[in-house]
């Protein structure tokens, strides 16, 4: 008798954990190949200081470009970064999205939108991983300075 209760606790037991969807949903964010992989974003072909050609502006934003490579390098995991309102900065009032680092690669870096705020373009991207060229960090420091 009290095999078959041991018997009918364990059959309950398993036949509760099959009853949840959440078990068994994919993470958005995995790199299984098979379900799907990390979005990259990839650099600009063309850039961003090349079409001011030879006007005064160029040297600016080329000083612009030279301290965004700099900061984008020296990212490392667990750093925290502004992705909009002030990227290069460190994240404060003025960030409308917030970034984490957790990981890193030559010439690329993998970010998770941790926070964003509703009038963010980034605000519908939470919890969200993607792999950044150094290139397209950069550009991105050079276009919110207006270069």
């Amino acid at each position: 008798m009290k095999r078959m209760w041991a018997c009918g606790g364990l059959l309950l037991a398993l036949a509760g954990c099959g009853i949840s969807k959440e078990a068994f949903r994919p993470n958005p964010s995995d790199e299984d190949p098979l379900v799907g992989s990390v979005p990259v974003v990839r650099a600009p072909r063309v850039d961003r200081c090349t079409q001011h050609g030879k006007s005064s502006v160029r040297g600016q934003c080329d000083e612009a470009r030279y301290l965004a490579t700099e900061y984008t390098r020296r990212l490392s995991v667990g750093d925290e970064v502004c992705l909009e309102g002030g990227y290069g900065d460190e994240p404060g009032q003025a960030c409308l999205a917030r970034a984490a680092v957790i990981d890193t690669a030559p010439n690329q870096v993998k970010l998770e939108v941790r926070t964003a705020r509703p009038d963010s373009r980034w605000f519908n991207a939470e919890m969200r991983h993607a792999w950044y060229e150094e290139g397209a960090l950069v550009d991105l420091y050079l276009a919110e300075r207006g270069y």
